[in-house]
């Protein structure tokens, strides 16, 4: 039971990570965010950041590394978003 409950953590984890990519993958390539709200992304940050300390201390290698890859894809989006945000104001600002 413990093997099959472990699996299904694996294929849990995949299919979150990887369903996480085609979002990742367009915001990179096109650096647009304006669709993107900076509240579920801030959140969402934070919220796979918890989830990655949760999977550290209960040594649940699924979780570690699903959220690990996750936290790197939704800070990169982040970053981006707070970076167009920024120099929307600025251009803002100036005028």
């Amino acid at each position: 039971m413990l093997f099959s409950t472990e699996i299904l953590g694996y294929i849990a984890a995949f299919c979150t990570t990887v369903a996480f990519l085609p979002q990742a993958i367009l915001t990179i390539r096109t650096n647009d965010t304006e669709s993107l709200s900076f509240g579920m992304y801030g959140l969402f940050t934070v919220g796979v950041l918890l989830w990655l300390i949760y999977g550290i201390q209960k040594h649940d290698s699924a979780l570690i590394w699903a959220n690990s890859i996750t936290l790197i894809l939704a800070t990169t989006i982040l970053s981006v978003k707070i970076k167009n945000t920024l120099k929307k104001y600025l251009a803002l600002k100036k005028l």
